[in-house]
């Protein structure tokens, strides 16, 4: 019986990655299991999985072969608990791999692609000692931060290969994928020919580069890059949220964001988003831009009931909260900016 190489994708999927960056992500997945099923040596050894975390983290795909591999459609949370990722990831390390004893021989040593955009929102210390006692030496990780937000310092205390990919267009996010599936075909022949040798890298392509400064971010309960907010349609009551990134444009100021889109979500947005005790919130002269209901079309996604929740509406008059169910009237004007709750990240 041949040797599995388990590999495993930890991927954040919070609400810094909503909209461009997820969909990557995903068409990413198909790529890469369309262009492992063009390989022999990859179609016998090679077993994938898929982690997701945000504010939560789960198994959303479990180990199992290229050929039965379906690329999963993945979830939105608030939050990016890396912790609790490497903690679900090494729990599952340890019911999957199969260990060599005197009388088998076992899997060969499994891979992870960490792939982040963010700053952890849990601690990560306990999760990050557990790496480097127990699975750093039966494991290779790389860890791939998409932009230039993410925290690498937390990254780089478990392992050396931390990368950046530099920009998000359909062309460098190919090659980037290509580069996944080459790394990933190379190293099932290499274990093969050369007694489990660690995972063999191909050529790093045009974006992607060796991180080696690792400056340390002071730790916060919400990711900063960004503002997202939440709300429901109120003709549907299904929900949205609402992304601004924080503005490089000198004419702002400097804690000013600009609106990116507002996103239809699922309900499963709830179960994993973590629950930020802090309450923290943002005052709307700080966003630049009001969306329409990704929904209904509604002319704006971006009123508040007295509940303190969000909904859209196309005016002044009569509204029925989707979230309290009590009704009020909007009035016409504005009652100048107030703070809104804005989610982890």
């Amino acid at each position: 019986m041949m040797r599995r190489l388990p590999v495993y994708f930890l991927l954040d999927v919070s609400e810094s990655m909503l909209g461009l960056p997820l969909r990557q992500l995903e068409t990413g997945m198909e790529q890469i299991i369309r262009s492992l099923r063009t390989d022999p040596q990859a179609l016998e050894s090679v077993y994938l999985s898929v982690v997701a975390f945000a504010g939560k983290a789960d198994v959303i795909v479990p180990l199992i072969d290229v050929v039965s591999f379906y690329p999963p459609r993945l979830p939105v949370g608030s939050g990016t608990a890396l912790g609790a990722a490497l903690n679900c990831l090494m729990d599952n390390i340890e019911k999957d791999v199969v260990k060599t004893t005197t009388e088998r021989r076992g899997d060969w040593k499994p891979v992870i692609f960490l792939m982040t955009d963010g700053r952890p929102t849990d601690n990560t210390d306990e999760a990050v000692r557990r790496w480097n006692t127990e699975f750093a030496h039966r494991a290779q990780l790389v860890a791939i931060t998409l932009g230039d937000q993410a925290d690498t310092s937390v990254l780089s205390k478990m392992t050396d290969d931390v990368l950046c990919l530099e920009g998000n267009d359909g062309k460098t996010f190919k090659q980037f994928i290509d580069w996944i599936s080459a790394s990933v075909t190379a190293t099932s022949y290499l274990v093969e020919s050369n007694a489990g040798a660690g995972v063999s890298l191909a050529k790093k392509p045009t974006g992607l580069t060796l991180v080696k400064d690792f400056p340390v971010h002071t730790a916060s309960a919400v990711d900063e890059s960004v503002v997202v907010l939440t709300g429901r349609c109120q003709k549907s009551e299904r929900p949205y949220l609402i992304k601004y990134n924080r503005s490089d444009d000198a004419g702002f100021g400097e804690q000013e964001f600009e609106l990116e889109g507002a996103f239809p979500i699922e309900e499963s947005f709830f179960a994993w988003s973590a629950i930020d005790k802090e309450g923290a919130q943002v005052n709307t002269d700080q966003l630049i831009g009001v969306p329409a209901c990704p929904h209904c079309g509604n002319g704006t996604a971006f009123a508040m009931c007295s509940c303190g929740g969000l909904l859209c509406t196309d005016g002044a008059g009569p509204y029925s909260c989707p979230w309290c169910k009590t009704e009020g009237m909007f009035s016409e004007g504005s009652d100048g900016d107030f703070d809104v709750t804005r989610g982890m990240g």
